[in-house]
């Protein structure tokens, strides 16, 4: 199969989609673009931030993208490119997409809560207190994941104590990166530069990091980084999202789309031959069809983190109803893209049907690399360029779901009590301290390294997307309009979600019964996996319960 056609179906069946099914959901859910958004009903500087939608397309952007879209299609290749492919599609198009325009719909139409929030004023609070600790745990497997992959990227030295200047060149221009988002974040803030020019700041700014990083590499180690890693994201996680969150994602969409761009037109000039097979079989190397290629791709075709991002931070600053729909829908078909494009990547380096070896990440580097070289460019430069773009949005989705594990950390605690009386349950709902809890966490997890918590990263992610799909389903029900394309994903997902973790928890019972159970690893493992297990019975049953019960009347919107 050529690469080019794959591209090509591609982007006409997305276009497709977005005039399409995304069209036809804001007509039969209704978006009105007269009406007050959040943004302004609830302005407070912070979190509250009324903004200009292109600066809100890239921080959604960039905060949903990071490498899941490259990860998850390049290793699930190993059942085929064609399964991959259409799940991408069909996931995308009426699971992903569908998820994420949804739960930012039911956040802005109801002042800019999560969906925790949601889920108590549809469902009930304990349906909203369980979410939460959902939420939390899954922030954290996340923050710890990311946290040590980064410091890994970052890494100056090699195990024998040799430097490694591409890892030590994006360590600089990241770093970079967010004094010049803190820059821009005041000037778009505080001088209120139009749209047209803050792009054009924003592409320069990136420029320069880019440049500045490639000559001005830092080298320290990756223990040395850990530690950096997270002192920047307690900070980020508290600051106004104005000032740091929302600009560095937004000059990091430039980053992100110059990547997409850069691949498209190696892919476009070089018509790569996709040389895997079609498809390999329903059981590979021990891993099923079903459930693993659909838990194995997950930001390229639905994620339950999406919607956290959607809830709890994007709807929150989207000046106008009529631009949720390209902000959340269309930012996910552009995703998707960058999933088919990772396909091809990993297709047109195997060899004689053997799929290459490496990191997804170092992977996709490599295939763009060697596209762009066949046009004209260093594949040296190439390589760093897009190691540095993938880096940096590992970074981005970081600093995002700490600062909604923070959120998720504090409404848990939150007191009803709305007094200024200090209690165990006020001090733990500030900024600093639930910052600090689940930072403090995460580090205890990512000091074991991300190998040991990816394992269970693909369920709960995808376990999420199913409980938002529910919760977005009951507030539908309460508005009396049609929710089939939510409920149709829900049920499906649901049943993949609860096959993963049922051969997962049966899979660390043979372990333990083989005497191979490490009480550390596996131990850790097997507890999360029951909680997020009885969790998401408990949710899910009490979601059922208000679907099945009849609405008397009708919720004023």
């Amino acid at each position: 199969m050529n690469g080019l056609i794959l591209i090509i179906v591609s982007m006409v069946v997305l276009v497709l989609a977005y005039l399409l099914y995304g069209r036809y959901l804001v007509r039969v859910w209704g978006i009105d673009p007269s009406k007050k958004t959040p943004a302004y009903e609830f302005e407070d500087g912070k979190n509250y931030v009324p903004t200009q939608p292109s600066v809100v397309f890239g921080h959604q952007f960039a905060s949903i993208a990071g490498a899941g879209p490259i990860n998850g299609p390049i290793i699930a290749a190993m059942f085929g490119w064609l399964p991959v492919f259409l799940w991408l599609l069909i996931g995308s198009i009426f699971f992903g997409a569908v998820h994420d325009f949804a739960t930012m719909y039911a956040s802005v139409k109801n002042d800019g809560k999560s969906i925790a929030y949601l889920i108590e004023i549809y469902v009930g609070k304990r349906g909203k207190l369980l979410f939460l600790l959902f939420m939390w745990c899954f922030s954290i497997l996340i923050t710890a994941a990311f946290a040590d992959i980064v410091s890994g990227t970052f890494a100056g030295f090699d195990p024998n104590g040799g430097t490694i200047s591409a890892n030590a060149s994006v360590a600089s221009s990241s770093c970079l990166f967010i004094c010049g988002a803190m820059c821009l974040g005041w000037l778009i803030r505080k001088v209120h530069v139009s749209g047209l020019a803050s792009g054009i700041i924003a592409i320069d700014l990136l420029i320069v990091c880019i440049v500045l990083g490639l000559f001005f590499p830092i080298y320290l180690p990756g223990s040395f980084w850990l530690y950096i890693i997270f002192g920047y994201i307690f900070v980020s996680s508290i600051v106004p999202v104005w000032l740091l969150g929302q600009p560095r994602n937004y000059l990091n969409s430039f980053l992100l789309i110059a990547m997409i761009i850069s691949a498209f037109i190696g892919v476009a000039f070089t018509s790569p031959q996709i040389t895997i097979p079609a498809f390999t079989g329903f059981e590979v190397n021990g891993n099923y069809l079903f459930p693993t290629l659909f838990i194995t791709i997950a930001c390229g075709a639905i994620s339950g983190f999406h919607g956290m991002v959607s809830t709890a931070e994007t709807s929150r600053q989207i000046n106008n109803e009529k631009y949720i729909l390209p902000i959340s829908y269309g930012a996910m078909l552009i995703e998707t893209l960058l999933a088919v494009l990772a396909l091809i990547s990993v297709g047109s380096l195997a060899l004689d049907g053997k799929l290459p070896l490496g990191t997804p990440p170092v992977i996709f580097a490599t295939a763009v690399a060697r596209f762009l070289f066949k046009i004209g460019l260093p594949i040296n430069i190439s390589f760093t360029i897009v190691s540095l773009a993938i880096s940096a949005f590992v970074l981005t989705t970081l600093d995002t779901v700490t600062r909604l594990g923070r959120i998720a950390f504090q409404e848990f605690f939150r007191p009803e009590d709305k007094s200024k009386k200090l209690s165990v349950r006020s001090f733990l709902s500030k900024s600093y301290v639930a910052s600090a809890c689940t930072l403090v966490s995460a580090y205890l997890l990512a000091i074991h390294g991300y190998q040991n918590i990816w394992p269970i990263f693909g369920a709960s992610n995808q376990l999420l997307a199913v409980l938002s799909l529910a919760g977005c389903a009951v507030f539908i029900k309460h508005t009396r309009k049609r929710g089939f394309m939510l409920l149709i994903p829900a049920v499906i997902m649901m049943a993949v979600t609860f096959t993963s973790l049922i051969f997962s928890i049966k899979n660390k019972i043979a372990m333990f019964l083989d005497g191979r159970f490490n009480m550390t690893i596996d131990g850790f493992q097997f507890i999360i996996l029951i909680l997020l297990f009885i969790l998401g019975i408990i949710v899910l049953i009490s979601c059922g319960e208000k679907l099945l019960k009849k609405i008397p009347d009708p919720v004023a919107m």
